[in-house]
């Protein structure tokens, strides 16, 4: 297959699973602020909604010009990163969120993928902004939004989410 023609059909399938991740998340957000949830990190949060779109846009454009075929190994890697995510969601439950929502009196998660990894989440999101532009010779979208991702996951986000997690006991 054409790394052009895929393109369409893999930014559609994101934006699909992202639609149906954000309808999970305002389940949890609800139910987590009933139960007295705080949010850590409200003013950086439109940025992830301004790059996630961003990077779609790019992975499009730049993926519907591409001349070549489908790169595969990308393209397994963005594959094999999805069961991860899920695993995260499923290891999260409804405390799974978009946002940084603190439960009074609540602990932090160190079962499932948490074993392993500190923020799986944001590692099949890494993950993702690299292979899947890589996957349709986008590599200019997968380089730039890699490094625009990194700089906000590292100098933003995971300090927020960090000083947020202090509130939660270890199990």
């Amino acid at each position: 297959m054409r790394a052009r023609t895929l393109a369409p059909l893999l930014v559609a399938a994101l934006i699909l699973q992202r639609l149906a991740e954000l309808r999970v998340a305002r389940a949890n957000e609800a139910w987590a602020r009933a139960n007295g949830a705080v949010e850590h990190g409200a003013e950086h949060y439109p940025l992830f909604f301004v790059l996630h779109p961003a990077w779609l846009l790019s992975l499009l454009l730049e993926g519907r010009r591409a001349r070549g075929p489908v790169q595969v190994l990308p393209l397994l890697l963005l594959l094999l990163a999805q069961p991860l995510r899920y695993w995260v969601i499923r290891t999260l439950g409804r405390f799974w969120n978009t946002r940084i929502l603190i439960i009074p009196g609540g602990h932090r998660v160190t079962s499932g993928p948490f074993r392993y990894l500190k923020h799986p989440n944001y590692t099949v999101v890494a993950l993702e902004m690299a292979s899947a532009p890589l996957a349709v010779g986008a590599w200019r979208t997968a380089l730039a939004f890699s490094v625009l991702n990194a700089a906000l996951l590292l100098l933003v986000r995971l300090p927020a989410e960090e000083r947020a997690l202090q509130a939660y006991r270890t199990p």
